[in-house]
């Protein structure tokens, strides 16, 4: 009997890593694929990403609706709520072997929390790494805790996810899903990319993603706002904005992008690229800005620089090719300047990206066909025995 792969998606992004585990899990002769989509994808303010999925073959085998029309801390909590009411009837339906999850959203802690109470198996991808600025933080250690296989990007995740009590044998260093998704793309020529945009790029252009920082001393409006007059300044660029995501406070980002974007003929927002478009435009970029974890995970891979804003990811691992600045003008005008260096440019020849080289699809759907999954949701906390360096 083939074991039921449950994957759970709420958000563009996170889609874009999984879609090709997705189908490797598809295409293997051991593995039923499941699908549940969820949080952003179903939503209209966020381009019904769902579509996407369906677009690339995918059956969508539950819907879980969750999100609510605000972005309050006390919406988000409620979100949450209805989230565990949903996963609870989703899971019931389907009866899967083994849900995979990715990340740190709250969307992926209601599926883990009903997935738990469920006693269904959970494999935690891209666990044990840190996003100080972001209540993401608390989230992607929290999921860790409930799961029963590690997928981790790299040897010092590897070891956080140890450190928090999970048995080393659980535990598999597999790189970033991102690389792997950049190995399987095949660059599109740049009038291609044009046509798919609808906008011309220029001599100079940049991609811009800002999300909020949750956990900042500074409201993400006003970090925004200030972004926004560093870019104003660049009249001979052409800039491509994302769409953040729905985190608290996203809605805000919205208007304020949208009003910039209004009447400059040298900008373009969009309320999602998707994968295709996303990974597209960046060969033709001259770097992106803003504070996603793409900058850092997957832009490295393209030899592309990455202006990385705050601390919204303060903590993950970085190629030499990102650079940090604060939220104010002054410093991201400077990063800028810094990014367009001839010396700065020179030194992307070079980079490496931590992520890895590739080849996590490979060795996950491997993990998966082999595991045991009667133990669960069993496990006992591993201790490390510190006086000894050991564990």
């Amino acid at each position: 009997m083939k074991r039921r792969i449950c994957v759970v998606t709420g958000s563009r992004a996170e889609y874009g890593l999984l879609r090709w585990l997705m189908d490797g899990i598809r295409e293997s002769s051991d593995l039923e694929l499941q699908v549940i989509a969820t949080g952003m994808h179903l939503s209209p303010e966020f381009g019904l990403t769902f579509r996407e999925i369906e677009s690339d073959g995918f059956v969508i085998d539950e819907k879980v609706e969750m999100l609510l029309g605000s972005d309050t801390p006390v919406a988000i909590a409620k979100s949450m709520g209805l989230g565990l009411i949903g996963f609870a009837d989703a899971y019931d339906r389907l009866r899967p072997d083994l849900l995979v999850v990715l990340g740190d959203r709250f969307e992926i802690l209601s599926a883990t929390s009903a997935a738990l109470v469920a006693r269904i198996a959970v494999a935690h991808l891209h666990g044990g790494e840190t996003t100080e600025g972001a209540f993401d933080e608390s989230i992607r250690h929290a999921i860790t805790k409930m799961s029963h296989l590690h997928f981790v990007a790299a040897e010092e995740y590897r070891r956080r996810v140890i450190q928090l009590g999970e048995h080393p044998d659980t535990v598999h260093m597999v790189g970033g899903l991102g690389v792997d998704n950049i190995k399987r793309f095949s660059v599109p020529p740049r009038a291609e990319v044009e046509a798919a945009l609808g906008f011309s790029l220029g001599q100079r252009n940049l991609l811009v993603t800002f999300h909020p920082e949750t956990l900042g001393d500074q409201r993400p409006a006003e970090q925004l706002r200030e972004l926004l007059a560093a870019l104003q300044r660049l009249e001979d660029t052409h800039l491509v904005f994302t769409m953040p995501n729905a985190d608290t406070d996203g809605r805000e980002l919205f208007g304020l992008i949208n009003e910039f974007a209004n009447g400059r003929a040298n900008t373009k927002a969009y309320t999602s690229l998707g994968q295709d478009r996303y990974l597209g435009c960046i060969p033709y970029m001259d770097g992106v800005v803003g504070n996603s974890s793409s900058g850092l995970t997957e832009v490295p891979s393209f030899g592309k620089g990455t202006i990385n804003i705050g601390n919204r990811q303060q903590g993950r691992l970085k190629a030499s090719s990102v650079i940090d600045c604060k939220p104010l003008r002054q410093d991201i005008s400077a990063a800028i300047a810094k990014l367009y260096s001839a010396k700065f440019q020179a030194s992307l020849q070079h980079v490496r990206n931590p992520y890895g080289d590739g080849g996590a699809v490979d060795r996950i759907v491997d993990v998966i066909r082999k595991c045991r999954l009667d133990t669960a949701p069993k496990k006992s906390f591993f201790d490390i025995d510190f006086r000894q360096g050991k564990s």
